[in-house]
């Protein structure tokens, strides 16, 4: 598999910044404004069971950040990030040659909420892949200011109805038996539990938490096509220590490139 990679820029433009993940072994380039991958997409990727040779969707990908981190932890998995931003997806072609996995990290400029014929044509395939990961957009329509940029507003605002349609795209996406894992606020595990039942089983619920003895921040659900196992709520982990550096576990997986271990394969 080769991605539609363009050529690699000498040096980033004004407008885009370079920055490592994981100490150094990823370097991507991405906007300076706008939707900024972080932490969240490397806890995303740290949290994924995904094994060599494996097929794995990255689903609302943006420069592609999630994909390579799981790339690099674990090498020989064959990758697709699908992103609706077209010019997110020119980065994220840029950042897998950039980081020398052009070869098995494939970009698609799609929207989850096309019709299947339109998702074939933009070359994803159904039940396709034994990992699909994602991350959503965080916001409900209408509980914060839409980004200026309307190109720039999916990655930031879900709306209204939009998550349910998430789900159905990757309980589509799935290969029977495969595993979707996600991240998300913890006020929308109600609704998430709601999508997930009669598609996924054997839930994993894993919060992430602030700072101990705090509410948690983020939620990364992990759920197994098809399987009647129960629910699960997990430790989770706490990322930063009272003076707000991060906890050694949390630097484990952010600069080490750790795995999160949600399941028992």
């Amino acid at each position: 598999m080769s991605s539609r990679a363009t050529t690699k820029p000498s040096r980033p433009q004004a407008a885009i910044s370079a920055d490592d993940f994981l100490g150094g072994r990823i370097s991507v380039l991405q906007p300076r404004s706008g939707h900024r991958a972080g932490s969240d997409a490397v806890f995303l990727a740290a949290a994924v069971p995904a094994l060599a040779g494996e097929c794995v969707l990255d689903t609302g990908a943006g420069v592609g950040v999630a994909g390579l981190c799981l790339t690099a932890r674990v090498p020989g998995v064959e990758m697709t990030a699908v992103e609706i931003d077209a010019k997110l997806c020119a980065l994220a072609e840029q950042n897998a040659t950039r980081n020398g996995f052009a070869e098995t990290f494939a970009v698609s400029n799609a929207d989850v909420t096309w019709p299947a014929s339109k998702l074939r044509a933009a070359g994803l395939v159904r039940e396709g892949y034994d990992q699909v990961m994602a991350n959503p957009p965080f916001h409900a329509e209408g509980a914060v200011r839409r980004a200026p940029d309307e190109a720039k507003a999916p990655a930031h605002v879900m709306r209204a109805g939009g998550l349910g349609g998430w789900i159905r795209f990757l309980a589509t996406m799935a290969a029977p038996k495969g595993r979707v894992t996600l991240i998300h606020r913890p006020e929308c595990l109600g609704e998430l539990l709601t999508h997930v039942d009669g598609r996924f089983g054997d839930i994993a619920v894993f919060p992430l938490f602030a700072k101990r003895g705090e509410a948690a921040v983020r939620i990364i659900v992990q759920g197994r096509k098809g399987s009647r196992a129960g629910l699960k709520l997990l430790r989770g982990l706490v990322l930063h220590e009272a003076d707000g550096s991060y906890t050694d576990a949390a630097e484990t997986v952010l600069r080490g490139g750790a795995a999160l271990e949600l399941v028992s394969r």
